[in-house]
């Protein structure tokens, strides 16, 4: 991906999962090694707090509706509480008012977690809330596809990265 071409192939997304992933594991072992540190109630709190505003609100809004068209707060309020600035602006808010502990970690170990093992990533508006291929995107990449394979390979000969890498999820 680059300010040219805002997508990512399967096999550039699996890269970026995997470095929240390695920030996940970072965070999750400072958070473990402190355990008997974590005051208990706001890690919990800390943890629930983003999906309580931004993500359940907007979920139930979504299954309940026929269409799965839902109004675009939703969208704000999912991509506003998962927003790694966002959730710094709140943590920095915390040390200033409380002073820093160890149950902060938990708000990276949930967004890391959401994108890495996931794969969520901020909503944007033209998409259904829940993840569903769109028509349009999946004719793009069948085409995408299909120039990758018909465009000469790279200097070491291996074929275009986009077919060999889409992989069907759940399986």
């Amino acid at each position: 991906m680059d300010g040219k071409n805002l997508f990512e192939t399967p096999t550039t997304y699996r890269l970026i999962r995997l470095e929240y992933g390695l920030g996940l594991v970072i965070a999750a072992a400072f958070f473990f090694t402190h355990l008997d540190e974590v005051r208990w109630l706001p890690a919990i709190g800390l943890f629930a707090y983003i999906d309580l505003i931004g993500y359940i609100p907007g979920a139930i809004a979504y299954h309940r509706s026929a269409s799965k068209r839902i109004h675009r707060a939703y969208y704000v309020l999912y991509n506003v509480m998962h927003s790694l600035v966002t959730q710094t602006l709140v943590v920095l808010a915390w040390i200033w008012l409380w002073g820093p502990e160890w149950a902060l970690l938990v708000i990276p170990i949930h967004l890391f977690g959401d994108r890495a093992l996931f794969g969520n990533f901020l909503k944007p508006f033209a998409l259904d809330f829940e993840p569903v291929a769109h028509p349009a995107y999946s004719r793009f990449t069948d085409q995408f596809d299909a120039a990758s394979a018909a465009r000469p390979g790279p200097a070491d000969g291996v074929a275009g990265v986009a077919t060999a890498a889409r992989q069907p999820q759940g399986g």
